[in-house]
């Protein structure tokens, strides 16, 4: 696992360079007369504002920040990176009669146990997990309902994005499939991962 906090703040060759191992899952060094591939198959985590004051979107406190200032910030992060993050989520302020009050969500146990489950489905149906499908494979296992592929052909074309974004929605919602135990993707596991991708540009 890497995690990357303030990712804005990263020079961004040093964040380009992450592309090609966040795809292929290998670095490769190249020297005068001599190459080599090293494993790096890693799950990327990153934090950021949503601009430079870090108040845009905030519920009591005003963003001073002017748009083109923000959209430089956003920018920071290039459309080709930001293509292979799969899960994009806004995460709003918490207040503190919410972080003093008792959880009333689910158990972690709870919650592994059914992880743990959809990873066996995966495994019983292809001898792998599903961000390991290429592109092949994704075609073979992750079918979709007619109306979840008009939905997902819908989004393409609405927030134009690649061939590549439409491969990893489809290994997101093969997996919020299996969480669901459902054998087929559902309209309703292509929404909740087309939700996933909307975040930062999107808006």
């Amino acid at each position: 696992m890497l995690f990357l906090d303030e990712l804005t703040e990263f020079d961004r060759r040093v964040l380009e360079v992450l592309r090609e191992p966040m795809e292929s899952g290998k670095v490769t060094i190249s020297r005068a007369t001599r190459q080599a591939d090293f494993p790096a198959r890693f799950q990327l985590i990153a934090a950021m504002n949503p601009c430079p004051c870090g108040y845009l979107g905030h519920e009591t406190l005003a963003c001073r920040c002017p748009p083109d200032v923000v959209l430089r910030y956003q920018s920071r992060i290039s459309g080709p990176l930001l293509d292979r993050i799969d899960m994009q989520i806004e995460v709003g302020a918490v207040s503190a009669e919410r972080l003093a009050a008792n959880a009333d969500g689910e158990a972690s146990s709870v919650i592994a146990a059914r992880v743990e489950a959809a990873f066996q489905r995966q495994l019983t149906r292809q001898k792998k997990s599903n961000q390991q499908l290429n592109t092949g494979e994704v075609d073979r296992w992750c079918r979709l309902e007619r109306r979840a592929e008009a939905t997902l052909r819908g989004s393409m074309q609405k927030f134009h994005w690649s061939a590549r974004a439409w491969h990893r929605i489809l290994r997101v919602a093969r997996t919020i499939a299996d969480l669901d135990g459902a054998a087929i993707i559902a309209d309703r596991h292509v929404s909740e991962a087309i939700q996933y991708r909307r975040a930062l540009r999107e808006r």
